[in-house]
């Protein structure tokens, strides 16, 4: 014998096997960090374009029918917030949003990607329906555990503020007459009162079935329809659409899935602060929480918020997937 080691290039090794991290990570870890990156900044940009909509939506959610300080009407809700707490209003739980939204996105949009390759069918270069959907699916399982808690302390605030305005008239004024908005807690100071007095952990992941339930099929469905969309507006000849295109491939993307799913967003945010005080309602759980819902709202009381909703959805959606595709690019990730 020589001696001597051959190495072999990287297009010459042997196919890495599912389980093995290589499968997964590439020659590296960098692909699935950049991957990672591109999925956070994605969610940060999106999120922050919508967060006055964001607000919007959750106060709609968890009014209940006839509260006694209710949010009405999309330009209504909007001038009502900006009349009460001016621009930080619109911003009110953003911080925590994007807190919350960064690892999220970043775990939603990596999951994706490796979930494709590992379901890929040999030979072929994409999924085939069920496998997008399965992908997706798996993508929003991962994100949803990964985050749930931050996403109950982020509604938690969003809600604390609006009953503190709801009886606006009885705040003490600054020297302009303007009323004196009380500090809210934030996101330390919610998660430790949530954990210490609601019953620690398991405090923090309630409603987390009713998620689950939705965002699974929310987030396959929005993969599926944007893959579809990106597909059918790709001029011929040319390899992806243009970022206006993808823009409107996101936007329809969300809204088709966010049609479907809707219902299970309201029950989750019900779940979220069914425990707080000043809430109308209280369920024991996410059946107990449809059947009350229904039987004092009816059905429409499950699509609550839906049309200003569709707001918001429409372009954050867009602007992640566009955003994303951006980052990859930056990135060199294609």
């Amino acid at each position: 014998m020589s001696g001597k080691t051959t190495v072999l290039a990287n297009s010459d090794r042997a196919p890495a096997p599912a389980w093995s991290s290589r499968y997964w990570f590439g020659n590296s870890d960098i692909t699935w960090l950049k991957h990672l990156m591109a999925g956070g900044i994605s969610g940060a940009v999106s999120r922050t374009v919508v967060s006055p909509l964001e607000r919007m939506k959750i106060l709609f959610q968890i009014q209940s029918k006839g509260a006694g300080s209710s949010y009405n009407g999309v330009v209504g809700t909007l001038a009502k917030i900006w009349r009460e707490e001016g621009l930080a209003g619109y911003m009110r739980g953003n911080g925590t949003n994007v807190v919350r939204i960064v690892p999220y996105s970043a775990v939603q949009f990596a999951t994706y990607e490796q979930l494709k390759k590992l379901l890929i069918e040999e030979g072929k270069t994409e999924l085939d329906t069920p496998r997008r959907l399965t992908a997706g699916a798996g993508a929003g399982i991962a994100s949803v555990a990964a985050t749930y808690p931050l996403d109950i302390v982020r509604t938690r605030i969003s809600v604390q503020t609006a009953h503190a305005l709801a009886n606006i008239d009885k705040l003490p004024k600054d020297a302009r007459g303007r009323p004196i908005i009380p500090k809210m807690p934030g996101i330390v100071e919610t998660f430790a009162e949530i954990y210490k007095n609601e019953g620690g952990l398991r405090a923090t992941y309630r409603g987390f079935g009713a998620t689950l339930a939705g965002v699974a099929p929310y987030i396959a469905l929005n993969f599926q329809c944007y893959e579809v969309l990106r597909k059918l507006f790709t001029p011929p000849g040319e390899t992806a659409p243009s970022g206006t295109r993808k823009l409107v491939c996101g936007a329809l993307a969300g809204c088709c899935a966010q049609t479907i799913t809707y219902p299970f967003d309201v029950l989750r945010r019900r779940m979220q602060v069914t425990s707080m005080s000043g809430i109308q309602y209280k369920y024991s759980s996410t059946f107990d929480a449809i059947k009350q819902m229904v039987k004092s709202e009816g059905i429409l009381g499950l699509y609550r918020g839906l049309v200003p909703n569709y707001l918001k959805v429409a372009p954050a959606i867009g602007v992640s997937f566009w955003s994303y595709e951006m980052a990859k690019d930056a990135l060199k990730l294609w």
